[in-house]
């Protein structure tokens, strides 16, 4: 039987996806591609997906890991 996850394993879920992006960040800049490019697209457009249910949901974003400066690393 399956249960609703806890605030703390979503917060460790999305501090787990974000350090995963700051590694394909990371990469790309070391090794400029399409592969790097997209793979840390892809990690932004996840982030940003969890980001806008959090605030459908009114939650605060810092609760959940997310700091002022997540898109800007991301953004190419």
């Amino acid at each position: 039987m399956s249960r609703a996850l806890t605030k703390y394993e979503i917060e460790y879920i999305i501090a787990r996806v974000v350090q995963n992006s700051q590694y394909a960040t990371d990469e790309a800049k070391d090794d400029p591609g399409e592969f790097n490019e997209g793979r840390k697209f892809a990690y932004y457009e996840v982030l940003d997906t969890i980001k806008n249910e959090l605030l459908v949901r009114e939650q605060n974003l810092k609760d959940y890991g997310y700091d002022e400066n997540w898109e800007q690393r991301l953004m190419f």
